[in-house]
């Protein structure tokens, strides 16, 4: 018989130490093909990076997102934030995505996966949605980002309900923005590490 696990609750997690985070100087904003191809030289020959997208939010009924309007990549040094107005940041996240030979590894990872197939027309190779791992351990509840670094290092992920509904369109990203949406990804690389450990 599978085990099941029980995913902490928020009133848990409330009372944990908070996970350390990135800050603004391990930070890379990328918006121009410069920044664009300074980037992919870096990112070349990693082996895998924390995931994650942001579209801005949608409020009207029907509308449709055309997101995503920016890719989160980390390293555990350094977290890029492209932003996908430029052709060269597409292209570049593109290259990334479409390689195989880099695990991309994130939370909840679905809906990620048909935006960029739409935005891109690529199909992204290496994707690993870290919920199916903590479903194979016999976690049934969707994990996430915040009960995932509760269950692996204890800690309390700390996220702004501002940023998360902010418009991440803005060709200026608020600090608030920057730092929610590069730890987004770097604290899914820091839970893969740890499980692959495991």
């Amino acid at each position: 018989m599978t085990e099941h696990f029980v995913t902490p609750g928020k009133d848990q997690i409330a009372l944990l130490e908070p996970f350390e985070r990135l800050g603004l100087a391990q930070v890379q904003v990328v918006s121009t093909p410069q920044q664009a191809g300074k980037a992919l030289e870096e990112l070349a020959g990693t082996a895998a990076l924390g995931f994650d997208t942001e579209s801005r939010p949608t409020f009207a009924k029907n509308e449709a997102s055309d997101g995503p309007h920016i890719v989160q990549l980390s390293t555990l040094e350094k977290a890029y934030i492209f932003q996908l107005q430029d052709a060269d940041c597409r292209r570049a996240v593109a290259m990334l995505m479409e390689s195989p030979a880099i695990i991309k590894a994130g939370f909840g990872l679905g809906d990620d996966r048909r935006r960029l197939i739409s935005k891109f027309g690529v199909d992204p190779q290496g994707v690993l949605d870290l919920n199916t791992v903590f479903r194979k351990k016999g976690y049934r509840k969707d994990m996430g980002v915040r009960g995932a670094v509760a269950v692996v290092f204890n800690k309390r992920f700390i996220k702004s309900r501002k940023a998360t509904t902010s418009n991440w369109a803005n060709s200026k990203l608020s600090d608030a923005q920057i730092i929610y949406a590069a730890n987004d990804a770097y604290a899914a690389l820091r839970v893969f590490m740890a499980l692959e450990l495991d």
